[in-house]
Parts: structure tokens; C-alpha cells; sequence
């Protein structure tokens, strides 16, 4: 397990709100593919990253990566193994979309909801749950 503190209130919420009634693996995948496609508000403009990074939203800690636009979940077959997301990737006059982890991204001036959401996926990662 990681060493992240347990965060009672997150957790409380990932219990009620994303796994509540999951039974097995698929259920939890799911639940989470749900709740981040219910809760976030897409479009946002992101920093794509793929470098280690603490999660903890006290921490100003300066994250090196490209600007990207996030434009929705990816489809639910492509979040099998993890939670991921398409972006709209600019780079020299060209410009492509493509899914990346949601762990790989960092939002940048999102709604509450949004930033909510998406911290509890940096949690139940960081914490090492498993679907």
C-alpha cells in the first residue's frame, strides 16, 4: 500500500458514489468510468505528463509537461486497465487526439466537481486499489 494518508471524507465518497454495490472487478471499473463521465465537465485544458508526481493538493509542486485540451473519457473498452481520457495533442501545425491515462493529465482551472473528481482517481491510484 502506498503511504498516502487515508483520507476519511474521500473515501467515504469513493464508497457511496463509485463502488457502492460493486462486486467484482468490472463492477468497480464501471463505477468509476460512470462516475468520472458523470462528474467531469469536459472540455479542459490540461498539462499532460508522464513523470512521477505527489498528488497532494497542499503541495506547489511545478509540473513540466505539454498543454493539452481534454475533450472526454475514452471509450469504456479502452478503460479495461485504467481510466483513460482524449486529448487534443498540438504540435508543430498538426494536431491529433489520441487516450491517455487519467493519471497522466493535471487540470488546469476546472469547476469543483470536475477537480473533485478527478483527485479521487489520483487517490484511489495512489493508494494502490485495485478494481
Amino acid at each position: 500500500m502506498s503511504e498516502l494518508e487515508i483520507d476519511a471524507s474521500r473515501e467515504e465518497r469513493i464508497d457511496m458514489e463509485v463502488v457502492v454495490d460493486a462486486y467484482d472487478e468490472e463492477e468497480r471499473r464501471l463505477g468509476w468510468y460512470y462516475y468520472l463521465d458523470k462528474k467531469v465537465k469536459f472540455p479542459f485544458n490540461a498539462i499532460w505528463i508522464s513523470e512521477e508526481r505527489s498528488i497532494d493538493s497542499e503541495d506547489e509542486v511545478e509540473i513540466e509537461g505539454e498543454e493539452v485540451e481534454v475533450i472526454g473519457m475514452a471509450s469504456e473498452e479502452e478503460c479495461q486497465d485504467d481510466m483513460y481520457v482524449e486529448i487534443v495533442y498540438q504540435e508543430e501545425g498538426t494536431e491529433d487526439t489520441f487516450a491517455v491515462p487519467l493519471y497522466d493529465v493535471v487540470p488546469m482551472e476546472v469547476d469543483d466537481d470536475t477537480l473533485e473528481a478527478i483527485e479521487d482517481w489520483y487517490y484511489w491510484v495512489e493508494r494502490g486499489y485495485e478494481w
